[in-house]
């Protein structure tokens, strides 16, 4: 991390938490930033039957944010528009990165699963469904989803008493942590996890699968609760 000096701070142009968290910890690090602002696209909510994630638009607005910190904010057109003039760049919110974005730039992305064994979207809910251990993925992003070079995994503890809301309020935790310390994992990668088995790129839970889910959960804490 020594010659990182400008990072690259990837959101949308949207009041967005898990933006506003993390730069609230990346402050107190030694870096210059800049904020690349992508267009946000207010889709109709999908009906779930759990939500595992806080409101993402309860949050200050990034632009707000930049301002009070002297941090200069890009409002681009599309992600095309940014440019790599950063050392390396963080993604904290976007959709899927155009080759064109990706090509000749270091992303860091962390990802709420295991990788290769949870990918996708609804990472946390598929991991519960089939079983498989809970944790998060820094990772470089490329051309592929969820498929670029691990940089550290990061197991999500489960409790015997957990409910499926404090475990996804850990989980969520933890990924804005991880994402945060990303030059710390950086020069000290991990992963307990090299020889997970790959698992199909996910699309978002089906209700009927969500309902599976209430009760799969206490199979799921029995087999992973300390």
């Amino acid at each position: 991390m020594k010659n990182t000096k400008v990072i690259g701070l990837i959101t949308y142009h949207f009041p967005h938490l898990k933006t506003e968290q993390v730069i609230q910890r990346l402050l107190y690090k030694p870096y210059e930033y800049k904020i690349y602002a992508l267009p946000f696209v207010d889709r109709p909510k999908k009906q779930v039957f759990f939500s595992h994630r806080p409101d993402q638009t309860e949050a200050v607005a990034p632009q707000v944010i930049a301002k009070a910190h002297n941090i200069p904010y890009i409002v681009c057109k599309s992600d095309r528009d940014i440019d790599n003039s950063c050392d390396l760049y963080l993604l904290l919110g976007a959709g899927i990165l155009s080759k064109e974005c990706v090509e000749g730039k270091r992303i860091v992305n962390c990802h709420p699963g295991i990788i290769p064994a949870v990918r996708g979207l609804d990472a946390f809910k598929w991991a519960i469904y089939e079983m498989k251990p809970m944790g998060v993925t820094l990772h470089f992003i490329d051309e592929q989803v969820d498929s670029g070079e691990i940089i550290a995994v990061v197991p999500t503890n489960v409790y015997k008493t957990d409910t499926l809301s404090t475990l996804a309020r850990r989980h969520y935790e933890n990924e804005i942590d991880v994402l945060s310390r990303f030059d710390e994992f950086l020069l000290n990668p991990t992963n307990p996890f090299k020889d997970i088995s790959s698992g199909e790129l996910k699309r978002r839970m089906p209700l009927e699968k969500e309902k599976e889910l209430i009760k799969k959960f206490p199979e799921y804490v029995l087999r992973y609760g300390k």
